[in-house]
């Protein structure tokens, strides 16, 4: 490694970019843990995806949390118990700027600043190039690790479909979709089965006229509440139980049978996979609308024709709006494919999904599909990112040792087995066996007499 006077040495600190939800919790955990951080956050304010003032924030004006508040914050930081079940995505919001001010983050990051690069340049150590996003000359720093905390839901997943530069009505993806008054009085034919695009047509619902809700393959489609409690809290206590997987799944279909009944019936397609192997749809309205004719669910979309779509089936349908809820593509434009092993299809391949196999110095928080809130499990991930990187600097040997080990974990200790193959659920986790994979790591990395 060669020293340029052109390039500031930060030395020992500790690059993080993104201060969302992700982003801050690595900061706080790095600061904790004895690290100086320097984040960088291309947007003016905190929040990430939850920021709604954001450009590339995908909520829309009534996004809620489909996983329920105690699953969702973070172990050392609790939101208000007077706070609904589900929370309104303002209350995030405001919920992660209590957390930033409470553990005094702010002074840490820098706003306006987006990340151009982050080069390894050898003994672990990487040169981060950096501009402001209201333009000026860039700047080359260089830290001792990167953590990388961008989000995965900013950068929109967009069908091509054919005949779609031809279509006179409009057609946007979900990301475009901020307000009801989109939707009111339109006819609208709305694109992919996950929790937006189900919400987003019970939204339809209640302000189109008509709304069609095209599904290319069947789901399991989960109430909000069973037994009086939240879903995800009485399938968490299932997975404390440890009952086996297809006990649980027997249990799952039973529920849905005495909740919301066989959706088949309405037109929806029948799902080509067993539960819990896929990401849970949980709306509760769904079924309601679609018994009450307000939503008429259709197969997949094929082309459009004029000023029609046609579908699967050889049908064609009027919509004069579009929305595609086809999910988003996550994206590291600052880092070359290689140092995250990102295939072709620009999946990464990192352990825990969140370490560099290549690069002990590199990591990710954040870039899970849990079966619950996702903060909890960034948090651990942040705590195990800060003891690895403490570790390898106060005792190489056994950090080595330490990654040795873990490279021989098996991926089914961690991810979901049997999850149905689609870039939706590339970082499916069941969250009681990630979270048990992460404290056995933790666990390796104590402190020894």
């Amino acid at each position: 490694m060669q020293d340029t006077p052109d390039i500031a040495d930060r030395r020992d600190a500790v690059c993080v970019i993104g201060a969302g939800a992700s982003g801050l919790t690595t900061v706080k955990n790095l600061r904790e843990h004895g690290f100086a951080v320097d984040c960088y956050e291309r947007e003016t304010s905190v929040g990430g995806a939850w920021n709604w003032r954001h450009d590339r924030s995908p909520v829309y004006a009534n996004t809620h949390l489909i996983s329920s508040r105690p699953l969702t914050e973070f172990p050392d930081f609790p939101m208000p118990d007077s706070w609904p079940d589900f929370p309104h995505h303002s209350q995030v919001l405001s919920y992660l700027e209590r957390y930033a001010k409470h553990f005094g983050l702010g002074e840490h990051i820098w706003f306006g600043t987006e990340v151009v690069s982050a080069e390894p340049v050898g003994d672990g150590r990487w040169d981060v190039t950096t501009r402001s996003t209201g333009g000026g000359s860039s700047r080359v720093q260089r830290y001792a690790a990167v953590v990388v905390a961008n989000g995965h839901n900013w950068a929109p997943a967009k069908p091509e479909i054919d005949g779609a530069e031809d279509f006179r009505g409009q057609v946007i993806h979900s990301a475009q979709y901020k307000d009801p008054a989109q939707l009111r009085n339109r006819k609208v034919l709305v694109i992919g089965a996950g929790n937006t695009g189900c919400d987003i047509a019970v939204e339809a619902a209640q302000q189109a006229t008509t709304v069609w809700h095209s599904t290319r393959r069947g789901y399991w489609y989960a109430p909000k509440y069973v037994l009086g409690r939240p879903a995800d809290q009485v399938n968490d206590r299932l997975l404390k139980w440890r009952l086996p997987l297809r006990l649980r799944q027997w249990l799952y279909r039973r529920t849905l049978a005495l909740t919301t009944g066989d959706l088949t019936r309405y037109g929806l397609p029948a799902p080509d996979h067993r539960p819990y192997e896929s990401h849970p749809i949980v709306n509760s309205q769904l079924a309601y609308y679609l018994g009450h004719g307000r939503i008429k669910p259709v197969p997949d979309v094929t082309r459009f024709v004029g000023g029609q779509v046609e579908l699967a089936d050889g049908r064609r349908v009027d919509a004069d709006l579009v929305i595609t809820a086809t999910g988003y593509t996550p994206r590291f434009d600052f880092l070359a494919p290689e140092l995250i092993d990102a295939g072709d299809d620009g999946r990464p391949d990192l352990h825990l999904h969140a370490f560099a196999r290549k690069h002990p110095t590199l990591a990710v928080v954040g870039l899970l599909q849990p079966d619950s809130g996702v903060l909890p499990l960034a948090h651990w991930q942040a705590v195990a990112v800060a003891r690895w990187l403490r570790l390898r600097r106060q005792d190489p040997a056994r950090a080595a040792a330490v990654q040795q080990k873990e490279s021989a974990r098996p991926l089914q200790s961690w991810s979901r087995r049997q999850v149905v193959p689609s870039r939706r659920h590339w970082f499916e986790v069941d969250h009681i066996a990630y979270l048990k994979a992460v404290e056995e790591l933790l666990h390796e990395m104590e402190p020894r007499a």
